[in-house]
């Protein structure tokens, strides 16, 4: 073996195994945010004046959640929520009771694809 033929193979062994970190490091990125999800809430009932919107902030601040809680003009509370799938779940289980003042009669829930766009949990 000449001296440029070790060179071509060790530079060849040097661009694959660079393919496969960048596959693992590509599967490591998926998986963060596969685990992550958006859900998009909107609770019926009465829920405005009752002070759900604070309710959900700070059940969604403790749950390291980003998004904003909002009243509509129909008189629900409309939520969008991102971060950890099962502190979602959680937020999804305490929305559809909510807090000792309300009355939740429906909560509609729609599971999104997790976006990232938000930096904090606000109220609107």
């Amino acid at each position: 073996m000449t001296l440029n033929e070790g060179i071509k193979r060790a530079i060849d062994r040097q661009l694959e195994s660079g393919k496969k970190e960048e596959g693992t490091r590509k599967k490591e990125i998926e998986s963060l945010f596969s685990e992550r999800s958006r859900v998009h809430i909107n609770v019926h009932g009465k829920v405005q004046g009752v002070f759900f919107r604070d309710f959900v902030q700070k059940t969604a601040e403790n749950l390291q959640l980003t998004g904003w809680v909002r009243n509509t003009t129909e008189g629900t509370v409309e939520t969008i929520a991102e971060g950890d799938k099962k502190a979602l779940e959680e937020l999804v289980e305490k929305c559809q009771k909510g807090p000792r003042w309300a009355t939740v009669t429906k909560a509609d829930i729609k599971w999104e694809k997790y976006k990232g766009e938000f930096g904090s949990f606000d109220v609107r």
